[in-house]
């Protein structure tokens, strides 16, 4: 699966559910929320024509690319995520949550993390990315320490991972309540497949985060990457983390699942 969570720009669609409060709804767009969605469609779209490549070549078609289309809603996406985001995220916390993003240095945050992961779309980009962090950090340390302490008070890492492989028990149970095995798998089979992958995993989500934030935060001024970090490391900066992922954990498990699905229609030779 792809890396699903960065750090602070977690996002919706146009139109809030009607059990997001008016002020939960403020702050979710604050953040991204509708850009970010559209750009975690485009990504969905793009992995679901690599999934039907890698596990039914030649016979997905239209009918699939329909499938993936319909479970990559936007509106449906947002449901999901605002749903265990509101119910994760304490009101108490809401106001200096709130101040940050409605500052300048709040909105540059925003903007740089919409740019760089729109850019990351494009052929080459985040492979360039990549490749960059060994100079990143010979040629600016002080930068690449501050990402370094970003990933880690925030967990991204391991919260990558955790989403990763929930994400992939999701699926591979879709797959397996499909039909798409030629025999029934047990949940402890399914979990020490995935389980197995930890470490690639791991490996790839340490990679991806660092050329991701590098490349966001590269024009950010120490200072202002500081006050980033002060809000991360703050009860409200942790607690608005932990709903985020809440949310987009849910969120993705539910894609995975109907992926898993969809696809054993089209490995059971059962195109619809």
């Amino acid at each position: 699966m792809r890396h699903w969570i960065l750090a602070s720009t977690l996002v919706l669609s146009t139109a809030l559910t009607a059990d997001a409060t008016p002020r939960a709804e403020g702050l979710l767009t604050a953040i991204g929320a509708d850009k970010m969605i559209e750009l975690m469609r485009v990504e969905g779209l793009e992995y679901g024509a690599g999934l039907a490549d890698d596990m039914f070549p030649g016979r997905g078609g239209d009918r699939w690319e329909k499938m993936v289309s319909d479970i990559y809603d936007v509106d449906r996406m947002m449901a999901t995520f605002i749903d265990g985001f509101a119910t994760s995220f304490d009101e108490e916390y809401f106001a200096p949550v709130e101040d940050f993003y409605a500052s300048e240095i709040g909105k540059e945050v925003v903007a740089l993390e919409l740019a760089t992961r729109e850019a990351f779309l494009e052929e080459g980009i985040e492979d360039a990315a990549r490749d960059a962090i060994p100079g990143f950090e010979e040629n600016r340390p002080e930068t690449f320490a501050k990402v370094a302490e970003f990933i880690e008070i925030n967990s991204l890492i391991d919260e990558n991972v955790i989403g990763a492989l929930n994400a992939n028990f999701a699926f591979m149970t879709g797959l397996s309540d499909g039909g798409g095995f030629p025999t029934d798998l047990t949940q402890n089979q399914i979990l020490n497949d995935v389980w197995a992958q930890e470490a690639e995993i791991r490996q790839n989500s340490t990679e991806w985060l660092f050329a991701y934030l590098l490349m966001a935060y590269s024009s950010l001024p120490d200072e202002d990457m500081e006050q980033y970090l002060e809000l991360s490391r703050s009860q409200a900066g942790q607690a608005l983390t932990r709903a985020l992922f809440e949310g987009f954990d849910d969120m993705f498990v539910e894609i995975s699942r109907d992926l898993g699905i969809a696809a054993s229609q089209f490995m059971a030779g059962e195109e619809l």
